[in-house]
Formats: C-alpha cells, sequence, structure tokens
C-alpha cells in the first residue's frame, strides 16, 4: 500500500450487520440501511446476504450506482434537487426511487415533470435543525401530505426523520432522550394528521445511535441507520459500540518522525481523514487513534492535527520506537462515512 488506503474488516462488519437485521426484526420494523456508509457493491452484497431489499442512498448519483447493482427499492433520503428531475425519470426507468420533500410547492413543481409514479417521503425536524419540517407544525405537514396525495405521480409513502444531533451527546443516557423524544414527536405527528386525512403514513427514522442505544421505537415503521456497518471513533465516544466493534481502518505511510516531540508524519491528512474530531475526557482533540493492522488500540496514541495531505500524529514512548520512515501505520477514523467515500479509490478487503 503505496498511499492512503481503507482497509474493511469483512467478519467484524458483517457481525454488525446481522446484528442490526436481528434487532430489527425482534422490533417488526422495516430496515432500510443507508448505504451512503460503504458505498460499495461488495459491501450492498453483505446485506443481501441477511435477506434486505430495500436501501437508503442520499443522491441520485449514488442511486444510480446501487440501480445498476439490482436494487430496486431506493429512498433517496436527501431533498429532491428540482434540477435533477431529468435524472430522476432516468432511474425510474431502471428501479423505484423513494424521493424526498419539504413543501407543497415542490411537489407540484416536481410532480408536473415526473413521467412515473413514485414514493414520497416528507422530511421532518425533530431536533437536529438542518433541514425538514418542523415536527410541532402540524399545519404545514398536513398541507404538503394533501399536495401529495393531490398529485398525478407521487404516492405518499410517510414521515422521516434523522436525529442525527445524537452524534453530538456526550453521553448513552442523552442519547436515548433524543431518541425518545424524536419519536415521540413522529408518532405525534402521524396521529394528528391521520385524524385530519384517510392516507396511511409510515414513520422512517434513521441514526445508528438511536437505533442501537434506543428502547422505545412504538409506531416505528423502518429505520435507516448506515454508520453501524463500519463504526467509527465517534459512535466509540458516544457509546454506540466497542473498539473491537469498529470494522474499519485507514493504512497510512509514515514519511517522518519527530521523536523529541513523540511525533509522526503520515501520508494521510484531511483529504483522507476529513477533518471530524472527538474531544476526549482530558480536553485533547482527535482527529484518529492509532491501532495495529488488527484494529487493536494502542493506548495514548491518536493523531492530534491535520492538513491537506499531512497527519501529525502522537505516539507515546512504549510505540514510537516501532516505527521507521516507510512503515505503515493504522489509524481508527473519527467518522467512517466521510473517509470511506474520500478513499473510495483505495479499499481493502480483509
Amino acid at each position: 500500500m503505496k498511499k492512503p488506503t481503507f482497509i474493511i474488516d469483512e467478519k467484524r462488519a458483517r457481525v454488525n450487520i446481522q446484528r442490526m437485521a436481528e434487532k430489527c426484526q425482534d422490533l417488526h420494523i422495516s430496515l432500510r440501511p443507508h448505504f451512503k456508509t460503504h458505498q460499495s457493491h461488495t459491501v450492498g452484497s453483505w446485506f443481501r446476504d441477511e435477506g434486505l431489499t430495500s436501501i437508503t442512498i442520499s443522491s441520485v448519483e449514488m442511486a444510480r450506482y446501487f440501480a445498476a447493482d439490482g436494487w430496486q427499492d431506493i429512498t433517496i433520503a436527501f431533498p429532491v434537487n428540482l434540477r435533477e428531475t431529468d435524472d430522476i425519470n432516468e432511474l425510474a426507468e431502471t428501479c423505484t426511487p423513494g424521493v424526498l420533500i419539504e413543501a407543497p410547492d415542490t411537489a407540484a413543481r416536481l410532480d408536473a415533470e415526473l413521467r412515473a409514479e413514485l414514493p414520497c417521503w416528507i422530511k421532518i425536524d425533530t431536533g437536529l435543525h438542518r433541514t425538514g419540517i418542523d415536527a410541532k407544525n402540524f399545519p404545514a405537514v398536513l398541507d404538503t401530505v394533501r399536495a401529495i396525495a393531490a398529485s398525478k405521480h407521487l404516492r405518499p409513502a410517510g414521515l422521516l426523520t434523522h436525529a442525527g444531533h445524537t452524534y453530538k451527546a456526550q453521553s448513552v443516557k442523552e442519547v436515548k432522550a433524543i431518541h425518545d423524544a424524536s419519536v415521540a414527536q413522529m408518532t405525534a405527528l402521524k396521529k394528528h394528521i391521520m385524524k385530519k386525512v384517510n392516507i396511511p403514513l409510515q414513520v422512517s427514522i434513521g441514526d445508528t445511535p438511536g437505533a442501537l442505544l434506543g428502547k422505545t421505537f412504538t409506531g416505528v415503521d423502518e429505520m435507516r441507520p448506515g454508520n453501524f456497518v463500519y463504526f467509527d471513533v465517534m459512535q466509540y465516544f458516544i457509546g454506540a459500540c466497542s473498539i473491537d466493534d469498529i470494522a474499519c481502518r485507514i493504512a497510512c505511510p509514515v514519511v517522518a518522525l519527530h521523536r523529541e516531540r513523540n511525533e509522526a508524519v503520515i501520508y494521510g491528512g484531511a483529504v483522507h481523514l476529513s477533518k471530524e474530531q472527538v474531544t476526549d475526557s482530558s480536553g485533547k482533540t482527535l482527529y484518529g487513534l492509532v491501532c495495529d493492522q488488527h484494529g487493536k488500540l494502542f493506548d495514548g496514541c491518536y493523531v492530534k492535527a491535520l492538513s491537506q495531505e499531512h497527519g501529525v500524529v502522537y505516539l507515546s514512548s512504549d510505540y514510537i520506537d516501532n516505527y521507521q520512515p516507510g512503515d505503515l501505520m493504522y489509524i481508527l477514523p473519527v467518522h467512517s462515512c466521510l473517509s470511506a467515500n474520500l478513499l473510495r479509490d483505495a479499499t481493502v478487503f480483509q
């Protein structure tokens, strides 16, 4: 490996997939995993091995990639880009893409350009405040449901949310509180809407921490987590996984050593690892953790700084003498979704 390379531990990933599939089966909830995490036909086949047939993605381009691999039931969990309507029509010739809107006028404009009937979800904001209709704004949601129902080409599918603010949680207790509040808002909203219109609606939720740590799922019809296939340092800090659950790491060549300050420089910067970060209990900012080639953590060793191509790694005295320029150093990424996207052309399956 000459360059930063994303390495996937197939055994661990398959265990993670099986665990989530079994949880959803036990809860009688459909699992529609988010494939933006891995963006891989090979990893997608591991989900097929668990009997899954419905997936989530985040762009028309990504939907096209997975449709080419035979996936038919694909939700594009990103607010529809009206400039891509021609691409959506073309995509609908090979699969059934579910679309996502959050306003009646978007439904009307999309409907006027579509050639096929498509399932349409309404994006709901339950606290992340990134996008979506506020879950407490019953009139706005009702107007959007009615606009979809009145359209020629859109079929009301349900209410969809992503409680991504669980990723900023500082404890398992906080994750559970966010998850419970999000589910409560979604079920209350659905109940209100169903009193006004006789249209069956599903509730779809999406974040990995909530899916794993949450206990309340009454009223939820499907879950769309994605990060769980690999996990990462962020999920470890949240409490959603153990180090042994993390199914990916990045092999980075060592290019320099500064033993006088216990630092190594690796070929692995922001364009490989991303600039996502976590803060440990002592207040240190971490851009990744150091491990061996099998994923075993090196205590006290971490990526302390990133520029475009450079990564600066702190190595404790117990480990710094283990490295020479030209060696490979293995890094557990803070956010595996971003790192996998950045390193799609440099992937190794173990």
